[in-house]
């Protein structure tokens, strides 16, 4: 190379080398220049990340999670905004929108009446056309569990502009939380037409884990977590890609998932609680109470309130399961003072734990709300809990079967209705069940895998039966015909 070099510069001749070192100086020179005057130099400079409460509108204007540090500034601006802006119905639906996830995010429903008001004020200031203020109120609905009134915004929104993709997700919570699994398909259908991205493969991955198809939410879970844009949306899709391990029996690995999901957002308490249960599973007892409690201090949900009370139950601390069982029952009081329905909660809590009857009452009136596959289990459950085993068989089958809808794959549904069959002396339904629920999730209840493990040892194998011979349904030659056995 080198002697090709010199026989170039031969050939240019001395003029060529006259130039060429008058450019190496003239470089040097102006290197020289710079250095002496940095004042004069235009630095480039790696592009500054959004400041938080730019980040918390976008979130929140497309519908995905945002950080709390993030939507606390977004709500401050907003309401600085707003005291000089009062027509600004833009405005106004961000703020309601922000107060929903900030509710949300917290399980402190007190937000829930400030989102509204906010919300509403959008549509008084601009009554036509304000598809983002109906989003809200859709939003804001389902993180009530008014999953009926969702519905009503969510169809409002989608007339309004069914090419606008923002409007499906809370539509699509509305219709699986009302138990129509086929609107909700039908809807994710039309929304993967229209859009991509991680916040779409989230929804996606709720109506695939809703219809049985575990391998397919997990895909899509690891592709959003992937694409996420933010940390706290994407610890979000690793909280629920770990809700996912969990519920197929993998602690390890949901614990991972959840660990991770804390790295990125510390103040992501589902994944705090989760890893309360699989800590739980794995034997770290002391870690999973600890768990618990950090997240139960700052976000006092009553489902976190009752596992970490049945987790002490299980470990025969009746009296701290009692006062979780109070922190759940003050919780729910307070969640419905900002409208929002605990009644599920309420209902699973008295029927393991309270009087059956009342979670049954309790529970007949969610039904005829909402009827989706939780309040079906939780109600067939109640009804086995007061006696009514007949009843009961009947809810657990529409939780439990595809051709009802329910096509999820959940240990505690299986054990539920394992048991109502046993109190049927239903013998193999209820033996195939509960081996279902612990090959599911054999860790899926620090209360109710003892029960569900005695049951099954107490109904003892199934009878060996002979193997049929002969082709089924033609007579062998005692003029017999052959069975297949049930």
């Amino acid at each position: 190379m080198e002697k090709q070099a010199e026989t170039a510069g031969r050939a240019r001749g001395g003029r060529g080398r006259r130039a060429l070192v008058a450019a190496v100086m003239g470089c040097a020179v102006l290197g020289g220049a710079l250095a002496l005057w940095p004042w004069q130099r235009s630095a480039v400079r790696p592009p500054l990340a959004p400041a938080p409460g730019a980040q918390a509108l976008t979130a929140v204007t497309a519908g995905v999670p945002a950080a709390l540090p993030g939507l606390a500034t977004l709500i401050g601006e907003r309401e600085a905004l707003l005291r000089t802006h009062p027509g600004d119905a833009r405005s106004w639906a961000v703020l309601g929108a922000a107060y929903v996830e900030q509710g949300r995010r917290t399980a402190d429903a007190g937000n829930y009446p400030r989102a509204e008001k906010a919300l509403r004020t959008s549509l008084n200031v601009r009554p036509q056309k304000n598809a983002a203020a109906l989003d809200g109120l859709a939003a804001l609905a389902n993180a009530r569990r008014d999953f009926r009134t969702a519905r009503a915004w969510g169809e409002a929104s989608l007339k309004l502009d069914a090419g606008r993709w923002t409007a499906y997700p809370p539509l699509i919570d509305a219709y699986t939380g009302l138990g129509d699994y086929k609107a909700a398909k039908r809807t994710l259908d039309r929304l993967l037409e229209l859009q991509g991205g991680a916040a779409v493969q989230g929804v996606a991955a709720a109506v695939y884990r809703d219809r049985g198809y575990r391998e397919d939410a997990a895909a899509a879970l690891s592709d959003a977590a992937a694409a996420a844009a933010q940390p706290a949306e994407q610890a979000a899709y690793l909280e629920r890609a770990g809700q996912l391990a969990w519920e197929r029996g993998d602690p390890a690995e949901a614990l991972r998932l959840f660990q991770a999901a804390v790295r990125l957002d510390p103040d992501q308490r589902a994944a705090q609680a989760g890893q309360g249960r699989t800590l739980a599973a794995l034997g770290r007892t002391t870690e999973a109470l600890n768990a618990y409690r950090v997240a139960l201090d700052k976000q006092p949900c009553p489902r976190y309130a009752l596992e970490l009370g049945e987790l002490y139950e299980s470990l025969g601390l009746a009296q701290a399961a009692r006062v979780e069982y109070d922190l759940l029952r003050t919780r729910a009081a307070h969640d419905a003072a900002g409208g929002m329905d605990d009644e599920l909660v309420l209902g699973i809590f008295e029927a393991d734990h309270g009087d059956a009857r009342t979670a049954v009452r309790r529970l007949r009136a969610e039904w005829q709300r909402q009827p989706g596959i939780e309040v079906a289990d939780a109600l067939g459950w109640a009804l086995h809990r007061a006696g009514d085993d007949k009843q009961a068989l009947k809810y657990a089958t529409i939780a439990t079967d595809r051709a009802h809808g329910g096509g999820v794959r959940s240990a505690p549904y299986s054990y539920h209705r394992g048991m109502i069959e046993r109190g049927l002396d239903l013998t193999a339904p209820a033996r195939r069940h509960l081996q279902e629920a612990l090959r599911i999730n054999p860790y899926f209840s620090p209360l109710a895998v003892p029960p569900a493990r005695r049951a099954l040892a107490a109904l003892g194998e199934p009878p060996d039966e002979p193997v049929p011979t002969g082709t089924p349904g033609r007579d062998d030659e005692d003029g017999k015909a052959h069975r297949q056995p049930r």
